[in-house]
């Protein structure tokens, strides 16, 4: 039987720190580092992911960098998104509201992006302010789906990556 493949361009979009580049090495390089690392515009991965048997998505993901400065040419990084993964630091409850900004960007120039939400650095409980209900509220609020993560131990940074995989070859809300 011939395998089905096609090639998708999904956007991580949150604000500075909140992990995004930590969970993109995760998904692609199953490793994490210590040291923070601002991204700079954006940075491109690829990645295969099989959603079913012979049939897999080629991710391109673009990590774009969280710093207000480059608001002015995100909006082109965003242009032919089918998916995006919104992030928020669970330590920062301010991170969780901007989530509203980056989704209204992303569907003014690609309204059909199927979005996901990933509230990651579970692993700093100590240090969590966003609890569930406020994740719930925002996930409804944005028709979104989340998942509590972490870059750092890999929790569930593979599945929503698959989720999010699985949503756009069956192009499914």
């Amino acid at each position: 039987m011939e395998t089905t493949s096609i090639q998708k361009k999904i956007c991580l979009l949150g604000d500075l720190a909140v992990g995004k580049t930590s969970l993109v090495r995760q998904f692609v390089q199953h490793a994490f580092e210590e040291k923070y690392l601002s991204s700079i515009g954006v940075t491109i991965s690829q990645t295969p992911v099989e959603v079913a048997e012979n049939k897999t998505i080629q991710l391109v993901v673009w990590d774009l960098a969280g710093s207000e400065e480059h608001d002015g040419y995100r909006a082109n990084y965003l242009q032919g998104a089918a998916g995006a993964i919104l992030v928020c630091d669970l330590s920062r409850e301010g991170t969780l509201h901007s989530m509203a900004k980056y989704q209204e960007r992303l569907l003014a120039v690609s309204p059909n992006a199927q979005v996901l939400i990933f509230a990651n650095k579970t692993d700093l409980v100590p240090l969590r302010k966003i609890p569930e209900h406020q994740l719930e509220r925002m996930a409804e609020e944005l028709n979104a789906s989340y998942l509590i993560a972490s870059a750092k131990t890999g929790l569930n940074v593979e599945n929503g990556f698959q989720w999010l995989a699985r949503k756009l070859m069956f192009n499914t809300k």
